[in-house]
């Protein structure tokens, strides 16, 4: 079936059917399946475009589960994606008050008190439930619930998708933002992403690249704008 996005095994709502498709330039999708259909990805693989969408227009992020352990996972994302301009918010009760390389820990979503974007799961897949449920109530409500490596709930991403929020599941902002930017290629590690453009020869420092490059799979998206002297897009 013509328009929909190589390598996403999609659900037609309205047929019961599961499809194969693959992507042609300039289609939309949805309007290839016909008057009250549309695909529903079923998360196992996402196409390139979908995740830089979401990292280039997510400036905000609520990580629930943010370590102030210098060795635990949770902190090495959330100290990558705050020295890349992100505006980074930790969500962890147990240390409500408190500040993790100088941002202000939350006890809940409830009490930030601007608006967020992308909420991170760094917790089990147990409390994603509940995590929607605080999304669901904040106004504005966060346009994107991304959970990390080895986190996925089938059934919350599917209530996420019928409230209108964009689901990414079993995946790490980090590793997506390092393999798009080909941050990671600088250390001999195989980004997946081809590009027309070369990325810039290290400078001084660490190599630190944006999500403006052109790729085969993930097609061209406008990059960020670039953090001032705060910190802020």
């Amino acid at each position: 079936m013509p328009g929909l996005v190589p390598g996403i095994h999609v659900f037609v709502r309205g047929t019961g059917g599961a499809v194969d498709g693959r992507d042609e330039p300039g289609h939309d999708q949805a309007s290839d399946l016909g008057p009250g259909l549309e695909p529903v990805m079923t998360h196992d693989t996402y196409p390139d475009s979908y995740i830089r969408g979401i990292l280039v227009t997510c400036r905000t992020i609520a990580m629930v589960g943010a370590s102030a352990k210098d060795n635990r996972p949770s902190f090495f994302a959330f100290k990558y994606l705050l020295e890349r301009g992100y505006l980074m918010i930790p969500v962890n009760p147990g240390l409500a008050g408190q500040k993790i390389l100088g941002q202000t820990v939350y006890a809940r979503l409830a009490d930030i008190p601007e608006p967020v974007d992308m909420v991170d799961l760094f917790r089990n897949a147990s409390v994603a439930p509940q995590v929607l449920d605080e999304m669901l109530a904040m106004t504005p409500r966060p346009a994107v619930l991304w959970m990390q490596l080895g986190v996925r709930d089938d059934a919350t991403a599917a209530r996420a998708e019928a409230a209108g929020i964009k689901v990414v599941m079993d995946r790490c902002p980090k590793i997506e933002y390092g393999r798009l930017s080909s941050e990671i290629g600088w250390m001999g590690v195989n980004s997946r992403t081809l590009s027309s453009k070369r990325a810039p020869m290290p400078q001084k420092g660490v190599q630190r690249l944006a999500l403006g490059r052109v790729t085969t799979a993930g097609g061209s998206i406008a990059r960020a704008s670039e953090p001032d002297e705060t910190g802020r897009p």
